[in-house]
């Protein structure tokens, strides 16, 4: 059993199937790809692909429980460079953040600013998605960090910080009736059109279950990942918006109206999780630090090592 042959599964995989993508990655012939999954697969005498005529379509059952581990293996590896490179060259390397729209949009920049400041060699990836699949590239060792709404912290697999709270606003144009409202009840807003978050968002479910509570159904008639979004449709006057405070700015937003409804939705909390068994670099604490101030190198040292000895 050769590391080669490991890491062909695991680009085939991780390329959807793809011999010609995993052969690209990999920076070899699609032919060498082949044979080398092949030859694992008879030293395992196992078939791990699911084949239709000579196309990989999926993995067989025994060959999910294989690339399982196959993935532990190339994490492990990725950790051990890790250590390598943090005691070779402390300033260079590859940091790759999963995140969403919301937290890359509005609550990134100034530190991905500040962090490319300081460690110009390393490079930065931002890989955006909704909270269940941020928690799913960070368990699989595809990013480093991961930051989003409360599902992050809910993985055994993760060590999670919280960064911070926050809660939601309604924008609507300002000559819209809700606008003149002194106070929005959860029961009017469930009279209008709303534009939100897509529900496969922490926030949005967080919000269906409130109306539920409530015995209300909310008219959701549009739905999508980004508050830009949101916004472009809030203005050609398809609903009203209900979004992160976060992402309602006057300036940039001018046609648009902002209303507080913070006493209509429990707040949520943003956390930034990592793997428990993962090598941090010394960039990487910084970065932790920069986002979370509270949180520099040795506290959040400590905290891994406290909830290691639980």
């Amino acid at each position: 059993m050769k590391l080669q042959q490991l890491r062909c599964i695991h680009e085939v995989v991780k390329n959807g199937f793809s011999i010609s993508k995993a052969a690209e990655a990999l920076h070899t012939s699609q032919p060498g790809v082949s044979k080398q999954i092949q030859l694992l697969e008879e030293e395992v005498g196992l078939h791990i692909f699911l084949r239709h005529g000579k196309r990989l379509v999926g993995l067989s059952e025994p060959g999910q429980h294989v690339y399982q581990r196959i993935n532990e293996v190339i994490r492990e590896i990725k950790s051990i460079k890790q250590v390598s490179e943090e005691f070779s060259q402390s300033s260079l390397g590859v940091l790759t953040i999963a995140t969403t729209h919301t937290q890359a949009r509005y609550k990134l920049p100034n530190v991905v600013q500040a962090f490319m400041s300081k460690y110009p060699d390393v490079k930065l990836n931002i890989h955006q998605g909704n909270p269940t699949q941020v928690t799913d590239q960070v368990v699989k060792g595809e990013a480093d960090i991961g930051i989003a709404t409360e599902s992050i912290s809910h993985n055994d697999k993760l060590f999670c910080l919280p960064c911070y709270t926050w809660n939601r606003c309604l924008v609507m144009p300002a000559k819209h009736p809700l606008a003149k409202e002194k106070t929005v009840t959860l029961a009017k807003l469930a009279t209008y059109p709303i534009i939100t978050y897509d529900y496969a968002f922490t926030g949005s479910t967080i919000v269906s279950k409130v109306f539920h509570d409530a015995g209300l159904t909310p008219n959701i008639v549009l739905t999508a990942i980004d508050a830009d979004v949101i916004k472009t449709y809030v203005n050609l006057g398809l609903g009203v918006g209900l979004i992160a405070q976060m992402a309602y700015d006057p300036k940039r937003d001018q046609g648009l109206v902002s209303i507080d409804v913070s006493h209509l939705f429990p707040t949520s909390t943003t956390y930034l999780g990592i793997r428990r068994d993962v090598f941090l670099r010394g960039f990487m604490y910084d970065f932790i630090e920069m986002f979370i101030p509270e949180y520099p190198k040795q506290i959040v040292k400590k905290l891994m090592l406290d909830q290691e000895n639980i």
